[in-house]
Formats: structure tokens, sequence, C-alpha cells
């Protein structure tokens, strides 16, 4: 079927952006939530399929082993987060801080991220990608501001801004790439498809794929929120709405990073071009150590978290800045371990934002006291988020660590000394959160507490069984991405 798209990339690509377009059109807030449920539901059966009946490639889209387990992890966090949202959004209706009126597009939006995101990870072509992940971005910039406080307007503004010019750059990237690829493939649609470029790298001009690189680097690490270019992040976290917060951080700074391992799969198979390792290296690890600091002076439990992205990010960069089948290994497997602890961590702090009426940390204290099942759920995530075991992101990090001793101890000694200060930083906030002097309302809605917690029992538990036991296809098919990557 070459030149259209098959069956199972109609679906994943079809169903959220005609339930967007459905959406917009649904008066009722609560129609919409059930209907935006459905429709991401649908797209992660879709996704599924991806594993009996892959798609050859076509000028516009494919499908590899690379991207094909983020499709599946994007799809499976938006449901879940699609869950999440809709007792969340209610609740916020129900006490009068989002009135239903503002709600009119927000799940439209919803499902034009999830159709923006997983356009992204398909897409073949070079301009279509830097297309798709624009469209997330503008996506997202409506949905951070959607309680419209003035806090609310202001970072989206900040995050439309940064994002954009990081976006523009990232598009003088993509163009430069083309100019490479151009005098190898002549001046046709395949001079900007991944699958064409890739084996005719070794043929560009090592100069222009420097220079792309760079910008490349610089214009999607921007909305991979590595440091110095995070400025949006820790605002768009704080003033969005908590599922935007779990989507962003558990699935759009995966799109971008993505993106960048695109481009260094080109720059590592020219023997001629600079080396992207070092780069990628430096960034990862400058991330991971401003962002272990940095958490000790959060107050905004939100924000707190979206420095942990930050780090989380810069641990993954660092991974695929090493390379190598075992640090690539570590960071294909980090990438799925965080997209989930984070959104599920994110689900437990809207609902102690919630039940407490405040997202300060110093009006915050004693949850496992005063309400059990949201206290221990989030010490429960807290512990998997900063790597201790059994839980998978410990496996993800060990590997690395044990990988980068053996080629580099130096810098092995420096990311463990960020792993650790990160740590440190957890286990203090975790310590007067959960089990300090119980401070703030006791009294919340378990009912809806409880039927919310699905998503977040569901998140954990998979992070938990990665941590204890990879199944043997798994495991094979991580080895083989990790050595494609280089």
């Amino acid at each position: 079927m070459n030149g259209t798209l098959v069956d199972p990339i109609h679906a994943i690509l079809g169903l959220p952006l005609l339930a967007a377009a459905a959406l917009t059109l649904m008066p009722s807030h609560r129609m919409a939530a059930k209907v935006n449920i459905l429709a991401a539901f649908g797209t992660f059966l879709a996704t599924t399929q991806l594993f009996l009946h892959r798609p050859e490639p076509t000028a516009l889209v494919f499908i590899d082993d690379f991207n094909i387990y983020l499709v599946v992890l994007t799809a499976f966090v938006a449901f879940t987060s699609s869950m999440f949202s809709a007792d969340y959004i209610q609740h916020e209706v129900d006490i009068g801080k989002l009135p239903p009126i503002y709600l009119r597009f927000y799940s439209a939006m919803f499902q034009l991220l999830t159709f923006s995101m997983l356009l992204a990870l398909v897409s073949n072509n070079l301009g279509l990608m830097w297309v798709a992940v624009e469209a997330a971005t503008l996506t997202t910039v409506v949905m951070v501001s959607v309680y419209r406080t003035r806090e609310a307007i202001e970072a989206a503004w900040k995050y439309f801004i940064l994002a954009s010019v990081g976006i523009a750059l990232a598009l003088f990237g993509t163009i430069l790439i083309y100019l490479a690829a151009q005098p190898v493939m002549g001046p046709s649609l395949e001079a900007m498809a991944w699958a064409a470029i890739l084996p005719h790298a070794p043929q560009m001009a090592p100069e222009l794929l420097n220079l792309a690189f760079v910008f490349l680097l610089v214009g999607y690490g921007t909305k991979v929120g590595l440091f110095p270019l995070h400025a949006w992040l820790p605002d768009a976290h704080s003033e969005g709405p908590t599922p935007i917060s779990a989507v962003l951080s558990g699935l759009l700074l995966n799109v971008a990073l993505y993106a960048v391992i695109r481009f260094k799969m080109l720059l590592a198979a020219n023997g001629a071009a600079l080396s992207p390792g070092p780069l990628m290296i430096a960034i990862g690890l400058t991330s991971l150590l401003f962002a272990a600091v940095m958490l000790y002076r959060r107050r905004d439990i939100k924000r707190l978290f979206a420095y942990s992205s930050i780090e989380h990010m810069g641990i993954v960069t660092f991974a695929f800045g090493m390379g190598g089948p075992l640090a690539n290994f570590a960071g294909l497997l980090h990438m799925a371990m965080h997209s989930l602890t984070k959104s599920a961590i994110f689900f437990t702090v809207g609902h102690i934002a919630q039940v407490k009426g405040t997202q300060r940390m110093s009006e915050i204290g004693g949850l496992t006291a005063s309400h059990p099942w949201l206290g221990w759920t989030f010490v429960i995530a807290v512990l998997a988020i900063a790597g201790l075991p059994p839980f998978g992101l410990f496996m993800s990090e060990f590997v690395l660590v044990t990988s980068t001793f053996a080629r580099a101890p130096a810098l092995a000694i420096l990311l463990v000394l960020g792993l650790l200060v990160a740590f440190g930083a957890m286990v203090l906030r975790v310590q007067s959160l959960a089990f300090g002097a119980v401070v703030g309302p006791t009294e919340g809605n378990t009912v809806r507490l409880r039927l919310s917690l699905l998503p977040i029992l569901v998140h954990l538990g998979l992070v938990l069984a990665a941590g204890l036991w990879l199944p043997a296809p798994l495991v094979a098919w991580f080895q083989a991405v990790a050595r494609q990557l280089g």
C-alpha cells in the first residue's frame, strides 16, 4: 500500500482527530469527559495492533522498533490520564474553581494533543514531525491557561514564547538537514524522510550535519526542558490542570527527546561528523545536577515534581549521550518507567491539592494520618521516582551507573552524586508531607478519590513489576533497539 496509510495508522491518528472535532461541539463537560475516555481507550487499542501488523513505511509515516513502544506508551498514558481527568475536572467544577464555560474545548484539546504527539512519533517526514511538535505546543498553551487566572495566563504565555523560540531553532536545524541530504538524494520528498535519509547519512556534508544538530539539540531540547532551556516547565506544571502536568511530564518531554535521538542517529552514521555524545552528556549531566539542587528550594508541590522531570530527562539524555548497548538500554527503560511513575505522581499530587485545598507544601502535612490511602500511595510513588528498589527506575539507573563506571568513572561519580542529591531531596519532602504533623483539612471526597486511584495503582503496579521481572522477549526487544541507536 505504498503512498497510503494502512488501517492501524488510520485508527491511531484518525480516532483522536475525529474525537477532537466532535468534542468541540459537545456542550456538556460531563458527556465530553466520557467521550474523551472512550476515544483515548480506542486509540490505545489501535496502537496495540502494531504488534500484530506493522505497516510498511510511506513518505509520511513509518513504524520501527524504536518508535513503536513510545506510540503504545503515549496512547496508554493518555488513556489513563483521561480517566483521571474526568473526576479531577469535575471536582474543580464542583468547588467553583473552574467554571464550566472554560471547559468548552478542554476535552477537544486533550484529544488534539494526543493526536499531535502520536503524529510526531510516527512521522517519517522531518517537516511533518516538526509541524506535529509545534501543534502539540500550541495545544498545550491553551490547556495550561484553562483556569484563566493571571498566573495561569502568564505561565501559558511564557511557555508559548520559550517553546516557540525553541521550535523555530528546530525548524532551522531541520532545513539544514534537508540541505545536507539534497545533494546526495536529489530535491525530492525522500530527502525529508527518516527511512530514506539514514542509509545516505555517511555521504552527507558533515559540516551541515554538525550545525544542524546544534540547532536541533537546542530547539527540541527546549521542549524537553533541559537546563538552561527549562524556564517554562515549572510554571506550566504549577499553573495548569494536573492532568496536563501528567501528560507534559510523562509524554510530551519524551516526544521532543525522541526527535533529538533520531537526529543523533544521523550524525552517528556519518564518521566525519561531530560526535553528538559529548554534547548530550554535558547537557544531560548539567540538567541532572541543577535539578537535584533545585529540588531543595521548592515550596509548591507541583513545581517540586516539575524539577524532578528535568532531573529525569537529564538522566535519559545522559544515557543516550553515552550510547552503546547498555546505556541505550537504560535510557529506553528509563523513558518508559519515568512516564508511568511521573504521571502517577501527578495524579496523586492532584488529589492532594484538592483534598488540602492548596499546592503549598507548608500547608500540607501528615497525609498518611489524615488520608491514609492517598498518603501511602504518595509515599510509594515518591520512593519509585527516587529510584529505590524494587521499582523499575532503580533497574534503569543501576544499569546506567554500572555501564558508565566501566567506561568513564569520573562521569559515573558525577552521575551518582546527582542521583544521591535528588534522592535526599525526595526523602526530605516525603517525611514532612506524609509523616509530619497533620496540616490542612482532614476530610475529602473519599468516594471519588478511591475511584480515581485506579490509574495510579495501575501505573505503579507496572513500574513495580518491571523492577522485579522483565519478560525475556521485552528484554530482547530493548536490546535490539539499543543496538539500533548506536
